[in-house]
């Protein structure tokens, strides 16, 4: 057992721990430059119905390509060089990550042709940064530029029954219900500060990996039934792909929904179960704007289907699939 004679010594070594701990979990600004950008959107760039390949796409087919609109991240303020995101994300904008008690600061840019914005859920914000119902940032002209301030407080990050980290929607608002049809959405994912892996990496340390998977139904032709495109992450029949894990795994799922009163889905995983708030099940239940997160330990090796167990909406293409190998490779999947 050691013993502190020098009581001076014993204060120096309890204040340099106290030092140690308090920078371990001293908030953050994280910084994010994200632009607004007009793009040619490939619903199933392969043309092909995955899922089923004897079958085609049926109706919903019979065009794949149309305009979009997109949260573009970048690495910095010259907005030149695109910052990287999983393949699995699709059409999502950039996944912005935070701890508690952090500051979120996003540096808008509007290169389309249109006044756009970007309104959080969750955080805690001025009105003037809220992105939405007046305010500075409410309406960002084509060609300028807004920086959002966004704190995240306790009422941002998990609750006491929550897990270690939580997903909140972003999207544009100056006409909602119209910009995020257009494919203006993003996901913020804030963890508890004692959570966090380090000060430079917010993701929680209780994880391996994080999905997202956002199910939304894009209406693309003024209600006709060939532009109702039933997607994960804006793809349909099995074109999302990226989904890629390991037996043993401890994974997140953060799950979405935007839209009508279509959007009522049930997200169903074969091959495993989650757990929600301590319930074990195989079926989640997301209605428009609702954002849910659980957890899963993969238990079987396969290439298995992620769908909505809606009928209309898998026979509509609302599926992919998940792979599970059975050992480690080389690549990051977080």
């Amino acid at each position: 057992m050691i013993s502190f004679r020098n009581t001076n010594t014993f204060k120096l070594l309890f204040l340099y721990f106290l030092a140690a701990y308090s920078f371990s979990t001293q908030a953050s600004v994280r910084e994010y430059w994200i632009a607004a950008e007009q793009v040619t959107w490939n619903y199933a760039p392969s043309s092909k119905n995955l899922i089923n390949s004897h079958d085609d796409m049926n109706v919903w087919g019979k065009t794949l390509t149309y305009t979009k609109y997109r949260y573009i991240g970048y690495t910095d303020s010259s907005y030149s060089k695109p910052s990287s995101q999983p393949e699995w994300m699709g059409i999502l904008g950039p996944q912005l990550r935070a701890a508690v008690g952090d500051t979120l600061k996003v540096h808008f840019l509007n290169k389309t042709d249109r006044p756009l914005s970007m309104h959080p859920h969750g955080m805690k914000y001025t009105k003037d940064n809220e992105g939405a119902d007046g305010g500075q940032g409410s309406s960002i002209p084509p060609g300028k530029s807004f920086t959002y301030t966004w704190i995240v407080d306790e009422d941002a990050g998990p609750g006491p029954s929550d897990l270690s980290s939580v997903v909140w929607l972003y999207h544009s608002h100056v006409m909602g219900e119209e910009e995020t049809n257009l494919g203006l959405i993003g996901t913020i994912v804030v963890t508890r500060a004692d959570k966090v892996r380090s000060n430079t990496d917010p993701t929680p340390k209780d994880v391996d990996h994080e999905f997202t998977a956002l199910f939304m139904i894009f209406n693309e032709e003024n209600d006709e039934e060939s532009g109702m495109k039933h997607t994960i992450n804006g793809r349909i029949f099995g074109n999302l792909s990226g989904y890629e894990t390991v037996i043993g795994e401890r994974i997140r799922w953060h799950l979405m929904a935007l839209g009508n009163e279509t959007d009522n889905h049930t997200v169903h995983w074969h091959g495993q179960t989650v757990l929600n708030h301590g319930r074990r099940t195989d079926v989640i239940e997301v209605l428009p704007a609702s954002m849910i997160s659980v957890d899963m330990v993969p238990r079987s090796a396969g290439n298995w289907l992620f769908h909505c167990h809606v009928d209309d909406h898998m026979i509509a293409g609302m599926s992919t699939r998940w792979l599970v190998n059975p050992t480690k490779n080389n690549e990051t999947h977080r």
